[in-house]
């Protein structure tokens, strides 16, 4: 479960640190990184799911509206 600070996953993708986590509503995890991307992933076992490209510089901040939006710069 986690809850004794054991881990449980280990998510693997970006090539640079990673800034900030975001949880969505329907049970999803946003990474943003010093890699300019925004990766998404399954809560339930892990799985990486989709990457966001885009940003010109490193992502400092991610946010997940109610309404599943995603929020990045």
């Amino acid at each position: 479960s986690g809850e004794d600070g054991t881990l449980l996953r280990t998510l693997q993708g970006h090539t640079d640190n990673v800034r900030f986590l975001a949880i969505g509503v329907d049970g999803t995890l946003f990474s943003g990184s010093h890699d300019k991307t925004v990766r998404v992933w399954s809560l339930a076992d892990g799985t990486h799911l989709i990457t966001l490209k885009g940003h010109t510089s490193c992502v400092f901040a991610v946010a997940v509206g109610l309404d599943g939006t995603v929020y990045s710069g």
